[in-house]
């Protein structure tokens, strides 16, 4: 894959998981906006960040398992401290990274109790694949219902999304 130095042109086309990585940093987590979004304030700042959970795809809100994923992210994350390993923007200007709390990988216990899709942009199932083959098997989460789970991606095209601008 050829990498693009256009700062525009790299969010869309190079993996973010591959760029140098910055230094990780602390938050406080403010607000819980889906299953794979949050809203954190950095420690020492005033304003804000919004953060994607790198490696996962959790159901749109308005989706079915959308709320229930939503909810388990709020028991993991609400009002919790957090560290923060970013990687850069994704194309929608918020920060994409690996978060823990109290060392525990909030994108992999998503997948694990089967609250979201591993999905890495660009890539395919990202680092998550077997947690989620096991989330499946074991029927935990958006796969322990009578009708498939049907994955954000496929959701946004029937549906669009969510979300109004």
């Amino acid at each position: 894959m050829k990498r693009w130095h256009g700062v525009g042109l790299l969010c869309l086309v190079w993996p973010w998981h591959l760029w140098a990585q910055e230094a990780p940093w602390t938050a406080w987590v403010s607000w819980v906006m889906d299953g794979d979004t949050l809203l954190l304030v950095p420690q020492g700042h005033k304003e804000p960040v919004t953060v994607r959970i790198d490696g996962i795809d959790a159901p749109e809100t308005c989706q079915p398992g959308g709320e229930a994923s939503r909810d388990a992210m709020v028991r993991l994350a609400l009002r919790k401290t957090v560290q923060v390993q970013a990687f850069g923007q994704d194309h929608y200007g918020r920060q994409v990274a690996q978060v823990r709390v109290d060392g525990v990988d909030l994108g992999a216990e998503m997948v694990r109790s089967g609250m979201a899709w591993a999905y890495r942009y660009r890539v395919g199932a990202g680092p998550y694949a077997k947690l989620q083959k096991l989330a499946q098997k074991d029927r935990r989460g958006l796969f322990g219902a009578a009708d498939a789970a049907m994955a954000p991606p496929v959701f946004r095209k029937f549906h669009g999304t969510c979300h109004v601008n």
